[in-house]
């Protein structure tokens, strides 16, 4: 399993925290897919320290992955487009869908679905998180107000994502089947979709 490719596309409150949680989960190779900064807010929910802000999210997390587990990250530091996903994806790679955004989710979506590459949907909304494969998946409609991953009360909901996002992966990867899980804070339940 710690052979397996992943392609993480954000490295916010879901990619930050899950590639920190594979990492210390034995799994070695992965390239991270983000445009954006470190801000300070980001702090609240992400996997990154006062010294991270103003650097690119990809060069922080490269950082610190190599700081906790010694593995070095392939990182790609712009935007991801569909020409850009088409060339980057590749059979027998999994692709991590982290993205906090319709469009970005969508564009995913369909890139993987048209080359045949495996995707694990892992995304947010207010207080109920989503760890979905593509086959399965319904790119969400847009969400109004604050993006969940900006409220700093989100941090648990994002780490439950990524703890059931690699659970999800290594059964997956151990029996060659899909399980899919909606997690509802509200309730604390963790429920098979």
């Amino acid at each position: 399993m710690a052979d397996q490719e992943f392609i993480i596309c954000g490295a916010g409150a879901v990619g930050s925290n899950l590639v920190e949680n594979m990492a210390r989960q034995g799994f070695k190779k992965f390239t991270i897919v983000d445009f954006d900064r470190v801000d300070d807010h980001n702090r609240h929910t992400q996997a990154y320290d006062r010294r991270d802000v103003g650097q690119f999210k990809v060069n922080a997390l490269k950082s610190r992955i190599f700081n906790v587990m010694g593995i070095s990250l392939e990182i790609v530091g712009k935007k991801l487009d569909e020409v850009s996903a088409k060339k980057l994806f590749k059979k027998g790679a999994i692709v991590v869908d982290g993205f906090d955004n319709v469009e970005s989710r969508k564009m995913v979506t369909e890139c993987c679905t048209s080359l045949g590459v495996t995707c694990l949907h892992v995304g947010l909304n207010k207080d109920y998180a989503e760890i979905c494969w593509n086959q399965f998946y319904r790119v969400p409609d847009k969400v109004k107000g604050m993006d969940v991953c900006e409220y700093p009360l989100a941090r648990n909901i994002a780490m439950m994502a990524g703890v059931v996002a690699t659970e999800v992966i290594i059964h997956f990867l151990e029996k060659g089947e899909y399980k899919n899980f909606a997690i509802t804070l509200g309730d604390m339940k963790i429920n098979a979709m």
